[in-house]
Formats: C-alpha cells, sequence, structure tokens
C-alpha cells in the first residue's frame, strides 16, 4: 500500500508540471486561439465625431458579437465631464481635456482619432459666399442683424446658437469668432444634426457645423476668402478644425481598448475616415497644441 501511494503521489507530481508546462487559455479565447472579445462599453460626447464612432461601433460589434458599444451624444463638454467621473468608459471631444474648466485632464488619457473641419454654414437662399472674421463677428454678436449690410439679399439674419458646452461651438469660437462670446438674439441647438436641419429650412438662417454634416441641403461658406476644404485645412490655409479626441480615465483595457484600437486602424483610418468628412491625422502638414498654436510637421 505504502509502494502504491507513493506511485501515485509521483504520477500526479509529474502530470502537474506537464500542465505547467501547457499555454493556459483564457476563458476569452477561442479554439482557434483568437481573443474573443465581450463586455459593454459606452462612448459619450462630441456630436461632430458621433457618426463616425457609431459607424465603426456597428462595423466593430459585426465581427465582435458579444461585444456592446453603446455612442451618445451631448456635446463635447458632457463627454469630458462624464469619462472624468466615471460614468461613461470614453468621452468623445472636439476640445483638448485642458480647454474644459473644472476639469482635472491629468487623470484622462487622450486618444486622438481623427481631424474635422468646422464651417460656417447658411440657408441655400442666401447669396453671400463669403464673410471675414469682423462680419462674423458682427453677426453672431446681433450687430448685424440683416444680410444686406454683408453685401446679402434685404432678408432677416436667424443665428442658430451651440451650447456653451459644445467643442463646436468652443472652436468655433477660438478660430473663427477670434475668441469673441456670441450674444445675438437666436436659436440653441445641440444636436449637429438638428443644426443642419433647422439651417436648411429656415429662411436666412446661419450657423456652422462640422465639414462632416455638410450636404446639399444647406451652404458652406468661405472665411476670410478661404474655403473650407480638406486640402486646404491639410495645408494649414483654413484655421477652423480641431482634433477629435476619444478620452479615458486612465489608460483603457477589456474591450474599451480593442475599440480605441479598431478606431486607429485600418478598417477606421482607411475605409471610413475620409469617406465620411473627416481627415487622417497623418496626412496634416500641421499640428496644433491646446494652447491653439500651430507648427509646422
Amino acid at each position: 500500500m505504502l509502494v502504491a501511494a507513493c506511485v501515485l503521489a509521483l504520477v500526479v507530481a509529474l502530470a502537474g508540471c506537464g500542465n505547467q508546462n501547457q499555454p493556459k487559455q483564457s476563458p476569452q479565447q477561442s479554439s482557434g486561439g483568437q481573443a474573443e472579445v465581450s463586455g459593454s462599453v459606452t462612448a459619450v460626447g462630441s456630436t461632430a465625431l458621433q457618426p463616425l464612432v457609431e459607424q465603426a461601433a456597428t462595423q466593430y460589434m459585426s465581427k465582435n458579437p458579444k461585444a456592446q458599444i453603446v455612442v451618445q451624444g451631448g456635446g463635447s463638454g458632457t463627454g469630458l465631464s462624464q469619462v472624468a467621473q466615471g460614468a461613461a468608459n470614453i468621452g468623445d471631444s472636439d476640445i483638448f481635456a485642458e480647454e474644459k474648466s473644472g476639469l482635472d485632464a491629468s487623470q484622462l488619457v487622450d486618444h486622438r482619432v481623427c481631424v474635422v473641419a468646422m464651417t460656417c454654414v447658411v440657408n441655400p437662399g442666401v447669396t453671400v459666399g463669403n464673410l471675414t472674421t469682423k462680419q462674423l463677428q458682427d453677426i453672431f454678436t446681433g450687430k448685424v442683424t440683416n444680410w444686406k449690410q454683408v453685401g446679402g439679399p434685404d432678408q432677416k439674419i436667424t443665428v442658430i446658437h451651440r451650447p456653451k458646452g459644445s467643442g463646436t461651438r468652443a472652436t468655433f469660437k477660438k478660430f473663427a469668432l477670434d475668441g469673441v462670446e456670441e450674444t445675438a438674439p437666436g436659436m440653441e441647438q445641440d444636436s449637429s444634426g438638428t443644426v443642419r436641419k433647422m439651417v436648411a429650412e429656415t429662411p436666412g438662417a446661419i450657423s456652422y457645423l462640422a465639414m462632416s454634416y455638410v450636404d446639399k441641403t444647406i451652404k458652406a461658406i468661405k472665411i476670410n476668402d478661404v474655403e473650407p476644404t480638406v486640402d486646404n485645412v491639410i495645408a494649414g490655409k483654413y484655421p477652423v478644425w480641431s482634433y477629435e479626441h476619444m478620452y479615458t480615465k486612465g489608460e483603457p483595457t477589456g474591450l474599451a481598448k480593442a475599440f480605441l484600437d479598431y478606431m486607429v486602424g485600418p478598417d477606421v483610418q482607411d475605409q471610413l475616415v475620409s469617406k465620411m468628412g473627416y481627415i487622417p491625422i497623418t496626412q496634416m502638414k500641421v499640428e496644433r497644441d491646446a494652447q491653439g498654436k500651430v507648427t509646422q510637421k
């Protein structure tokens, strides 16, 4: 019996050593050897970035059916606040976290996924095709209230603002209005899609949108005789643009990391970014810091 017990112990020990030399298979690893991504992630914030993230999320989930990615708007300020508070996994933003007051940006990790231009848009019935910085300032502060004052038709100007927490508004204010605050009477709307609809349907309307939202129902106009085109943005000639950020609180892990890696991978960068009206960061000939300083690459 003693000999049998010793033999049994030896067999068990050898089996244990053999198992230690075998690679451990994660519960999330398929028999084919590829990681099976699962879980749930929420991305909240910028409506300028929202269409790209939604499309990328749809593609990603079709390839990873156990992953759930919820994409919501609300504006850049909301995205930054919610990710900082832990209420969202990813905060989408048109502005640097350092630009938002009352936020500890040191807790957040920046993941830049593309560049977007913000363009001034008007109702198609407005014949004006160019506005200077001064004219824009006068319109958005209420000093100019009729299109005939800037070379257009005798028609009332209807201003459609974005909320103060909007990254699109912050970008437009900084680079199109030269820092002047919007004070003109008018309507306010956060959703970029709704702003586009309102401008298209309201005679004499003016607002601003990410270039990715511009279609045939509205008209984009030049600023200081510079047309809002991809080439002009890339060359640094058109100044009203921003990075599109996807912030996380600390370094991302799990599904959040996998999805952010997907956002900067070829499936999104090569197939979606340019197609949807955004600009790959790799194409930019200039770069910009949180203070707005532009330098050549």
